[in-house]
């Protein structure tokens, strides 16, 4: 299958940690034409601004990556937010795209979507078939619309969107909010800030028992674009009826305490590691089955520890941006 570099390709949320790494590889594939826009520039919840958007850059492809995210902290804290800001951005873009005739769209989901007791590894058909993890239950929610608007549109209209669920991503341009930060962010400041003021302990929410998976940015990045450069026929080929999305992960997964065991590697901290057992743990466990995608011929190739170096080195460069 040729690939015309030359389409006008739409990345949201290009500032974001994902949508950041999919124009850096989309730049290194030779893309040409790659269209991005600042919150100040567009407002992806304004529905007439995101249609006007479409109307004046004649698009081609859409990347949606942009959303509102956060752990498990900042999701209790503002699940209004959650909800509705993601409704919102995902609504507005898809309908645009196929409003403009926008063929190709890849929308980016959340391995959140999957029921708290899924059974491990998680497959694709797993969706809806239980309850949700209630500390982000708004957001999956939210995340689930997104899969069902592209399985409607193709349905309807016979577009050609397409869904990535990724499982726990980090790398660079994460965000280190001290509060509303994710779990491997949210421990490689903490450490960092140990190590430099040489303290003897780091307490870290839940038990360490929860086991999670992990995913390098960069390697989510290969893996969406890899999928929407899949020729329609393949892909067809490889979908069981009604199955419109597509996990991604390493089909790795570690403890909690593993987690900050390397993180404490990683950033040179030789302290004593405690674990708050009053914290919510969140889900037990969450692998995805990667196995359809691997039958599509794609692997994740960074391994958990290489990404982690990656990540902090990222952060030593940007900490005084980040740490705001």
């Amino acid at each position: 299958m040729t690939i015309d570099l030359e389409q006008r390709v739409f990345v949201a949320g290009h500032r974001g940690m994902v949508g950041s790494a999919i124009v850096r590889l989309l730049q290194a594939k030779g893309y040409q034409n790659i269209i991005t826009a600042t919150h100040a520039e567009l407002d992806l919840c304004n529905q007439a601004a995101v249609n006007e958007f479409f109307i004046n850059n004649q698009i081609d492809q859409v990347y949606l990556a942009a959303a509102k995210v956060g752990g498990i902290h900042a999701n209790n804290t503002f699940p209004a937010d959650f909800i509705y800001q993601n409704l919102m951005i995902e609504a507005n873009i898809i309908h645009a795209a196929h409003q403009n005739d926008v063929q190709k769209l890849m929308f980016l989901g959340s391995s959140c979507i999957y029921p708290k007791f899924a059974q491990q590894p998680i497959k694709e058909t797993e969706l809806l078939t239980g309850i949700l993890e209630s500390t982000n239950e708004p957001y999956a929610i939210a995340k689930i619309a997104g899969i069902k608007l592209c399985e409607s549109y193709n349905r309807q209209y016979g577009r050609d969107y397409r869904s990535v669920m990724p499982t726990n991503l980090y790398g660079p341009h994460d965000n280190f909010h001290a509060e509303n930060s994710h779990v491997i962010p949210a421990l490689l400041r903490r450490f960092h800030e140990a190590v430099k003021e040489n303290t003897e302990e780091v307490v870290i929410w839940g038990s360490g028992k929860p086991m999670r998976e992990f995913l390098h940015v960069d390697d989510m990045a290969a893996a969406s674009v890899y999928v929407m450069e899949l020729n329609d026929t393949v892909l067809k080929a490889n979908t069981q009826p009604m199955l419109s999305h597509i996990n991604v992960g390493t089909g790795v997964d570690c403890t909690i305490r593993e987690l900050a065991e390397t993180v404490a590697r990683v950033t040179g901290f030789n302290g004593k590691l405690t674990f708050d057992a009053t914290k919510p743990d969140g889900t037990p466990r969450k692998l995805m089955n990667i196995s359809r995608l691997e039958s599509l011929g794609w692997k994740a190739s960074i391994t958990l520890e290489e990404g982690l170096k990656d990540a902090y080195q990222w952060y030593l460069e940007n900490i005084e941006t980040v740490r705001a």
